[in-house]
């Protein structure tokens, strides 16, 4: 469902015979059959290499309904707000829906964010979104849905290619890769680097002399090897590497991320199917955070988050044996086991910390897991179920004064451990060429990370405290949809649902300051004081439109995703009952229009965000916002061409948070770019 781009053309041959093929796919077993009993959305290369702000979580906003838990990007987001999520269940800035690359994991082993910075668009070949919970093979945490990257395949390659871009506020992009392609395999090498000098996030009407231009400097790098070891079986190996440092639009607010990631799969495509992977993540995040005086004048430190490392180690292995007449089988086992704590300084007085503060665990899931399909004439069969053993060990959170080293708090907290089987099923029909018939129904579950479960934590005046005892999140859902091909290059999908999660973990108001809170201290007038707590539910219910037409040279895509989402609240929540989760808004629009002729390409892409809510309690409103992007790409001569992107072009004011002090913060204002991009032949 390409839209627009610069045909990169394949460079799948051997460069010592140029007919050799090419028979390594660097991509695992092959996408089963029963998926088209779910709904699923898929962004192809050509749209991933032409969005007008070349990043990621843009591309994704191509499909309605996945969201962020707030509007900003990765410029001017702290990095810890940056969970992704689907179906307006909201969140708390963990991620509720699995993000997996080439089959590894990659949410932060602390936190459950998702750095974005390190994921350049020129090294993805495809993403693969599932709507809705209970993943099987793709491993725990799918609450709200799937997200499944893929690197870029030898006919998505050059042997080499670069872009160079200059942008708004002295901003530069650049990307570059190199591929070497033989008859046995291939190699990439690829880099990133994005800096700019950011906007003011405070808008105009509340910004003070305090507030500044959220600076950010960003880069990557990733190196690929696809061996085929003989015997229909290939190995692949993948090394990355990212830094990501931004500034929040005040003195003390920079943040950074450093990570790396390794991973080695072997794949078998003989008669039985088999994957073996093994990975290893590590991450270091800092942060540091600041209150702000009436006048927004002054800028004082609250919190030097000087130290968080976080390690992810875990491995699959799944099966596909041959057992014919229409049926697929896949079964396996996974696990993944994670550590990480958080060091900090805080309590300023005079401009210096006077207590230090550690917090931290680890948490470990081993699954076994079986899918299973079978094709009866017109009638697709699926189901699929895991059992996944669970343990949260060695929590502890101890708080500290610095002058004498006297212990404020010396917390260590019990280890847990617990079991959860979930699954899916369901059933498609073709009952005629132009149209598919389908109903899925699902459970699936989510552990706390371990930022939820120890991290308390500040946001300006506000502050949320950490609940050692949350229990796991756990969905079920039914969906039905139609799929329809009514014309030749069309096609309509249009999904209903429900959903139901219980245990879902959210941000509770329980108090405002000034005054001083268990597991914050204290918080200053204005201030709000939140704990993290397990709600009865989150209940929603909605709609997923999505279409995509291709006539000549000419491309449209659509994607439309409406969602009535309510709290299920009692006890101390009771409050809750009833209101929009916060962060959800009830409609998200996204339309490209494109156009692409030799080697010329074109676009416009509208999208809307409805209205919602910034707090629990729905006080706190941020305004709908309609954005316009355009790209361009004009071919000059041998292999350039000239690029020109746009990103909210109209500059439509989008609201990214507003704080207790009603000070409204906004996001991703106009940001024009020129640039070059060179694909070699």
């Amino acid at each position: 469902m390409a839209l627009a781009s610069i045909p990169e053309g394949a460079f799948a041959q051997s460069i010592d015979d140029p007919q050799a093929e090419i028979v390594v796919t660097g991509r695992g077993l092959a996408d089963a059959p029963g998926d088209r009993v779910y709904d699923i959305v898929t962004i192809d290369r050509d749209r991933i290499v032409a969005s007008a702000s070349n990043r990621l979580e843009s591309v994704l906003a191509d499909v309605a309904g996945l969201q962020q838990f707030r509007r900003a990007d990765s410029r001017s987001a702290n990095a810890s707000n940056q969970g992704v999520t689907l179906r307006g269940l909201g969140g708390n800035a963990s991620s509720r829906a699995l993000l997996i690359l080439d089959g590894v994991p990659q949410a932060d082993p602390f936190g459950g964010w998702i750095a974005f910075p390190a994921y350049a668009t020129g090294r993805i070949g495809r993403v693969r979104v599932t709507r809705g919970g209970g993943s099987g093979y793709g491993g725990p945490g799918a609450l709200a849905g799937t997200i499944e990257l893929d690197s870029a395949t030898p006919d998505q390659l050059t042997p080499l290619q670069a872009a160079l871009a200059y942008g708004s506020r002295d901003s530069l992009d650049a990307q570059g890769s190199a591929a070497l392609v033989r008859g046995g395999g291939f190699m990439t090498v690829s880099g990133a680097y994005a800096r700019g000098d950011g906007f003011v996030p405070i808008v105009a009407t509340s910004r003070g002399p305090a507030d500044r231009p959220a600076r950010y400097e960003q880069a990557s790098g990733a190196v690929r090897t696809v061996i085929d070891l003989g015997g229909a079986t290939e190995l692949q190996a993948n090394v990355t590497a990212f830094t990501d440092t931004r500034e929040r639009g005040l003195a003390f607010t920079t943040n950074s991320s450093k990570g790396g990631d390794a991973s080695v799969r072997l794949v078998g495509r003989g008669r039985w199917g088999w994957s073996a992977l093994g990975y290893l993540q590590a991450r270091a995040f800092t942060s540091s955070a600041a209150s702000v005086n009436a006048t927004r004048s002054l800028a004082t430190q609250t919190l030097d988050q000087y130290s968080t490392p976080s390690t992810g180690l875990g491995g699959r292995i799944e099966v596909a044996p041959p057992i014919g007449g229409g049926v697929e089988v896949r079964l396996g086992a996974d696990i993944r086991a994670l550590d990480g704590r958080t060091q900090e300084r805080y309590t300023y007085v005079a401009a210096q910390p006077t207590r230090l503060r550690e917090a931290g665990g680890a948490s470990r899931t081993i699954g076994g897991f079986v899918d299973a399909s079978v094709e009866l004439g017109t009638v697709t069969l699926t189901a699929g179920g895991r059992l996944d053993a669970w343990r949260i060990t060695g929590g502890r959170l101890v708080e500290r004064t610095i002058a004498t080293g006297a212990a404020l708090t010396d917390s260590v907290f019990a280890d847990r451990s617990g079991t959860e089987a979930t699954g899916r099923a369901g059933v498609a029909w073709r009952p005629g060429t132009p149209v598919s018939l389908r109903a899925a129904a699902y459970r699936g579950w989510r552990l706390p990370t371990l930022n939820e479960l120890y991290r308390p934590f500040r946001v300006g005046v506000d502050a949320t405290a950490a609940n050692a005892a949350l229990s796991p999140e756990r969905l079920t859902g039914v969906e039905g949809g139609v799929d329809l091909r009514p014309v030749k290059g069309m096609t309509l999908s249009l999904t209903g649902y429900y959903n139901r999660l219980t245990d879902a973990i959210a941000n509770v108001t329980a108090g405002r300051g000034a005054g001083t809170f268990a597991g914050v201290g204290f918080v200053a007038a204005g201030g709000i004081y939140r704990i993290r707590q397990n709600l009865d539910a989150v209940e929603a219910k909605g709609l997923e439109l999505d279409a995509a037409y291709t006539v000549g040279i000419v491309t449209a895509r659509a994607s439309w995703a409406h969602t009535d989402s309510r709290v299920v609240a009692s006890g101390v929540a009771a409050v809750l009952d009833g209101l929009r989760p916060a962060q959800t808004p009830e409609n998200q629009v996204s339309a490209t229009l494109g156009f692409a002729r030799d080697g010329a390409a074109f676009s416009a892409t509208v999208r809307h965000v409805g209205r919602q809510f910034e707090d629990d309690q729905n006080s706190r409103t941020l305004a709908p916002a309609t954005t316009l992007d355009a790209y361009a790409a004009v071919p000059v001569a041998g292999g350039f061409a000239v690029e020109l992107r746009g990103e909210n072009v109209t500059d439509a004011r989008i609201e990214a948070g507003v704080s207790g002090a009603n000070i409204v913060e906004r996001a991703s204002p106009r940001t024009l770019w020129v640039g070059l991009r060179y694909a070699m032949r």
